[in-house]
């Protein structure tokens, strides 16, 4: 159980991220909602709430940097401290669309929220998190940033979603490093084909690659499949595992003959 926990999940209103928080929650933690539309994450509040569990909502645009401020403002005065960051938000390709004709403007907007906004959210928190664990008052920061299985995978047709999941992979690993002094394990967990929102315009066409056999578990993947990844290293099962990468994708990784 995490009883006791601050856990806070970017981009919670739906999907994967909203698995996550409920998970969280319903282990014990107090979640914290995060997303920029209000809406769905009141809504997502509200469902957890009606359960019997601790949430609270706060919105924010991760790729606004007063945005993410107001963010760590209200942890700092509605819960004083944060023991979970799971940087989930993110944004597919705005038009899916041959590499050679993308747009700056899409490529800018999708790495403003992809890549640049999860760096200086946990670059803050980052900070906060040693103060808070230096005065006793977070006994185990953790960090967790979801990427893809689209960090390591080409896919010419959404050429910037790939780019700002492969940074974000190496921004894991950078941060993994540097809060090792500190005893604040990071990891990184690879979502592979997840039935969401997201992916809800394609899933015929990835229901029958699985089909056709793309996958050895043949199914797409459930957002609470992430959730209880994320909830393991919430319970500090995975701390000496700091920096790596856990794919859950159906074994999508494995090179077979």
């Amino acid at each position: 159980m995490l009883e006791r926990q601050i856990a806070l999940v970017t981009g919670s209103g739906q999907g994967i991220g909203k698995a996550i928080a409920l998970q969280l929650a319903q282990s014990g933690a107090k979640a914290v909602f995060s997303d920029i539309n209000p809406d769905t994450m009141n809504s997502a509040v509200e469902e957890a709430k009606a359960m019997g569990l601790d949430a609270i909502g706060i919105a924010c645009d991760i790729s606004d940097a007063e945005s993410r401020s107001r963010l760590i403002e209200s942890i700092e005065r509605e819960c004083g401290r944060l023991d979970l960051l799971v940087n989930n938000a993110g944004v597919g390709a705005r038009v899916r669309a041959d590499m050679l004709e993308l747009a700056e403007e899409n490529y800018d907007w999708l790495m403003d929220i992809n890549l640049k906004g999860p760096y200086f959210l946990t670059q803050a928190l980052a900070k906060k998190m040693i103060e808070w664990k230096k005065q006793d008052a977070a006994a185990q920061p953790r960090i967790v940033f979801i990427t893809s299985i689209s960090s390591y995978t080409v896919s010419i047709s959404r050429a910037e979603y790939c780019i700002s999941k492969a940074g974000l992979t190496m921004a894991a690993q950078l941060f993994a490093v540097r809060m090792a002094e500190y005893n604040i394990p990071v990891l990184e967990i690879r979502p592979g084909i997840i039935e969401t929102p997201m992916t809800r315009v394609v899933k015929d066409k990835y229901e029958k690659l699985i089909a056709d056999g793309l996958l050895p578990t043949k199914r797409m993947g459930q957002p609470e499949d992430i959730a209880k990844v994320v909830c393991a290293i919430a319970r500090g099962d995975l701390d000496y595992c700091t920096g790596e990468s856990i794919e859950v994708g159906g074994g999508f990784g494995l090179t077979r003959l």
